[in-house]
C-alpha cells in the first residue's frame, strides 16, 4: 500500500488533524469536567505506551493527517512526556505539533517540551479571579498556571493562546479581565461555550454564556472587533482581531454555532480507541493490533 489516500469521510469531510489523549488522569477538578471524588481512572497497563502512539501516528501520517495535538486529562500528569513530543516531531509530514495543558505543571516542564521540539501550546485558563480559580478546579493553582504562562512567553512559544470555558451565573466577571490580559501579553484569548461533557449531569441550555453576547461586552469594554476573513472553514474558532490592532480574540461557538460540517478531527484515546467525534458513543479499538502485531498496513485499514 504505496499511497493509501487522504481520509474523505461519508459526508466529504477532509480529516487531517488527529488528537491524541496519552491520559485520563488530571491534576485539577474542574466541576463540568469531573467529580471531585471517586473518580475511575483506566488502569495504566491498558494505556498506550509512546511507542504505540508514534507507530500509529506514523500510520496516520500515510493518511494524509498533517496536525496532531496531545491532550488529556492533563497530558502532562504523564512522565516523560518530552519524549513522546521528540518522537512526533521527527515524523515527516506532521507540519503542526501542539498540547493543551492546563498549566498548573508548565512552569517546570516548559523548557523540556520546548526542547523536545514543541512550539504551540494552549492553556486553560477560565479566570483571573484566585478565589473564582478555586470554585471551578477545587484546586488553589492560579500562581503556578500564570508562572507557565510567562515560562512559555519567555522560552519563545508560538503561538500562545489561552481557552476559558463561559459560563453564564459565573464568569462574566472574568470576559473583560481575560481579554485585557491577553492583549498585555501578546495572547489570543479564545472564549469556549459551555459545552455538555461533564459526568455529573451538570450541563443546562441556560447556563450558556454565548459568543455572540461575549462579543458584544469586549467590544464596548475593551475594543470594537472585526472578524478576520479567509480563516480556515474547518478551524471550529471564529477569530477576531481588536480594530486598535492590539491582539486577537477566538470564539469556539460548539453549541450556537455548531461546526459538526466542517470537522476535520479523529481522536486516539488513552486507551488505544480510535474515536471520530468528541460525544461519539461508537469507537473501534486499535490498541489490539498495535499489541497484537498487525502491521502497518491493517492499522492503516482501520483508520
Amino acid at each position: 500500500m504505496e499511497n493509501p489516500g487522504p481520509l474523505l469521510d461519508g459526508f466529504g469531510r477532509l480529516h487531517d488533524n488527529l488528537r491524541v489523549i496519552v491520559t485520563d488522569r488530571c491534576n485539577i477538578r474542574c466541576f463540568y469536567c469531573m467529580p471531585e471524588h471517586d473518580v475511575q481512572f483506566v488502569p495504566r497497563r491498558e494505556i498506550l505506551t509512546f511507542e504505540e502512539i508514534e507507530r500509529f501516528a506514523r500510520a496516520a501520517s500515510r493518511l494524509g493527517i498533517t496536525k496532531v495535538r496531545i491532550t488529556g486529562g492533563e497530558p502532562l500528569v504523564r512522565r516523560d512526556l518530552p519524549v513522546l513530543i521528540e518522537k512526533l516531531s521527527s515524523i515527516p509530514g506532521f507540519t503542526d505539533l501542539a498540547l493543551t495543558t492546563n498549566g498548573a505543571l508548565l512552569r517546570e516542564q516548559a523548557e523540556p517540551l520546548y526542547q523536545a521540539g514543541l512550539r504551540r501550546i494552549n492553556i486553560h485558563l477560565d479566570t483571573l479571579d484566585r478565589e473564582r480559580f478555586r470554585q471551578i478546579t477545587r484546586r488553589d493553582e492560579l500562581d503556578k498556571v500564570l508562572e507557565g504562562i510567562e515560562a512559555c512567553r519567555r522560552l519563545g512559544y508560538d503561538p500562545i493562546k489561552l481557552n476559558a470555558v463561559a459560563v453564564k451565573g459565573l464568569t462574566e466577571p472574568d470576559i473583560v479581565p481575560l481579554a485585557r490580559f491577553g492583549r498585555e501579553q501578546g495572547i489570543e484569548v479564545r472564549f469556549i461555550e459551555f459545552m455538555p461533557l461533564d459526568a455529573q449531569g451538570l450541563w443546562l441550555r441556560d447556563k450558556v454564556l454565548l459568543a455572540d453576547d461575549i462579543l458584544a461586552v469586549l467590544s464596548r469594554e475593551v475594543s470594537p472587533l472585526v472578524e478576520i476573513p479567509d480563516r480556515d472553514p474547518r478551524a471550529p474558532a471564529s477569530e477576531y482581531e481588536y480594530a486598535d490592532g492590539a491582539g486577537k480574540v477566538g470564539f469556539i461557538a460548539s453549541v450556537s454555532r455548531p461546526f459538526c460540517l466542517n470537522c476535520n478531527r479523529v481522536r486516539l484515546t488513552a486507551d488505544g480507541k480510535l474515536r471520530y467525534c468528541l460525544f461519539a458513543i461508537e469507537e473501534t479499538d486499535v490498541k489490539s493490533l498495535l499489541r497484537g502485531g498487525a502491521s502497518d498496513e491493517e492499522i492503516i485499514e482501520v483508520i
